[in-house]
């Protein structure tokens, strides 16, 4: 769980701060339920000043500007083992709600035992994308998985016909694939290294009873030498898990950005990291990523789901979506 690693800090206050937050990182992975919520912290204008350059007719739509002010996605996790030493089989429950304060959840999904559960709302949807979304009674009857969607029910998908497609996919792609535990700890070194090369931290005190500590480094550099640290890992990586090229990185903005950790009683609490250096046209603007951490909720299966078939389900999903490129044709 550590993040940050104190070989190579150049000075005794360096060292201090990065101490500081590995344990408060560390004392996360004691714990045998977490969540997680990343929101933005910025207001609608701001978040629609940065497309403004944009031709006509692309910029940001009002709606999803209000909506991407307000979102939230929101994770939690739960094992019958502290998660620092949890393994699959461990956990409980995991849970993944994206939605907004305002408006509720666009899609909730529930991983529980032998069942996966979906749920959506429909309206929520339509303020998130700034589309259209058909109801329940606009599709065929035929359409039953995606008619229960729609109409805002909860649906169950059994997970190991999910996890054998997942692993008979893997199996095509990366026929020889490193020990789980043993590609998260590569993964991590690779990470903490880079962070320690390239981060400076300061503790910058205590507020309202809460340490700040900050990590400044420049965006390009960080990104092109962990994502050089970890490509040799790719040919273990999960099917689709692309990283960037050279080339896409050499297109990131090289700005310092800062990141402010909060901790309290020891603990990460909160990540801050400041954005609106990269926004051209938001540069004194209030933009910042928030991450925040706290107790995981418990995680339950909800009542009344309908088991779907996946395999049906995607087949409805794509036939409606092949139906609204054709013009005047029906909805599935």
């Amino acid at each position: 769980m550590a993040i940050v690693s104190l070989a190579g800090c150049a000075t005794a206050r360096n060292v201090t701060a990065a101490q500081k937050l590995d344990r408060a990182v560390q004392k996360l992975g004691e714990e045998h339920s977490l969540s997680f919520e990343l929101t933005l912290d910025a207001d609608t204008s701001t978040l629609k000043s940065l497309d403004a350059d944009a031709a006509l007719g692309q910029q940001m739509p009002d709606q999803v500007a209000e909506f991407l002010a307000d979102a939230r996605i929101s994770v939690s996790v739960q094992s019958r083992k502290p998660l620092k030493e949890s393994a699959d089989q461990d956990l409980i429950g995991m849970a993944m709600k994206i939605g907004s304060s305002a408006d509720g959840d666009a899609i909730e999904y529930r991983l529980v035992g032998d069942y996966l559960y979906l749920r959506a709302d429909p309206q929520t949807l339509e303020q998130m994308t700034g589309g259209n979304v058909p109801s329940a009674d606009e599709v065929p009857e035929s359409a039953t998985a995606l008619r229960h969607i729609l109409a805002g029910d909860w649906v169950k998908i059994a997970a190991s016909g999910i996890e054998q497609n997942a692993l008979t996919s893997a199996a095509r792609s990366a026929p020889t694939t490193a020990p789980a535990g043993t590609q998260r700890d590569q993964v991590m070194k690779a990470l903490r290294d880079v962070i320690a090369r390239q981060a400076e931290f300061r503790d910058t005190g205590k507020k309202d009873g809460v340490d700040h500590i900050t990590a400044t480094a420049p965006l390009r550099t960080l990104l092109t030498e962990l994502i050089d640290e970890i490509r040799p890992l790719a040919g273990t990586m999960a099917p689709g898990t692309g990283l960037p090229t050279d080339k896409e990185l050499r297109s990131v903005p090289n700005q310092k950005i800062t990141a402010d950790f909060s901790l309290k009683d020891g603990a990460l609490t909160e990540v801050s990291v400041n954005l609106a250096k990269l926004a051209k046209n938001a540069h004194d603007a209030k933009l910042a990523l928030v991450l925040r951490v706290g107790t995981g909720e418990q995680i339950t299966k909800p009542a009344g789901a309908t088991q779907v078939d996946p395999g049906a389900l995607m087949q409805e999903l794509i036939g409606g979506l092949e139906a609204q490129a054709v013009p005047g044709s029906d909805p599935l």
